[in-house]
């Protein structure tokens, strides 16, 4: 069993930074190939945000077009760490961020399926607000 632990969330005014962490509680010693973040605004569907594909020295990443350049992933490997590290936050940025994770590896063509992840993270808020 794999459960998802986020933290870092919080308020931000426009502009401002913030860091997400998902910490991967499990009894395997790798974290599962397929990580990401999604997030969701307030009547509003779920949104594939970024995510790590693959094991390895060197996994490959996706970012969302709608925050690349302002988000990045950090990932600890050997921790089963994963950072979203968010900068010039926007007020459209604002919404419950949640951590998941798949069972086998994602691709570059279906990371930001809902369904390529068995396991989400509870959410944690964060809100950019002036």
């Amino acid at each position: 069993q794999v459960q998802l632990e986020e933290t870092g969330g919080g308020a931000v005014q426009p502009g401002g930074s913030l860091r997400l962490s998902c910490v991967v509680r499990s009894e395997d010693f790798d974290r599962p190939p397929c990580m990401g973040w999604f997030r969701q605004a307030p009547g509003k569907g779920r949104e594939a945000v970024a995510a790590v594909r693959g094991r390895g020295a060197s996994p490959s990443t996706s970012i969302s077009d709608s925050v690349k350049g302002r988000f990045s992933l950090v990932l600890r490997d050997r921790e089963k760490i994963l950072i979203l590290e968010m900068s010039r936050l926007r007020a459209e940025d604002t919404g419950t961020y949640y951590c998941a994770a798949g069972r086998l590896s994602c691709y570059a063509d279906t990371w930001f399926r809902s369904e390529e992840y068995n396991y989400w993270g509870q959410g944690t808020q964060v809100t950019v607000s002036s």
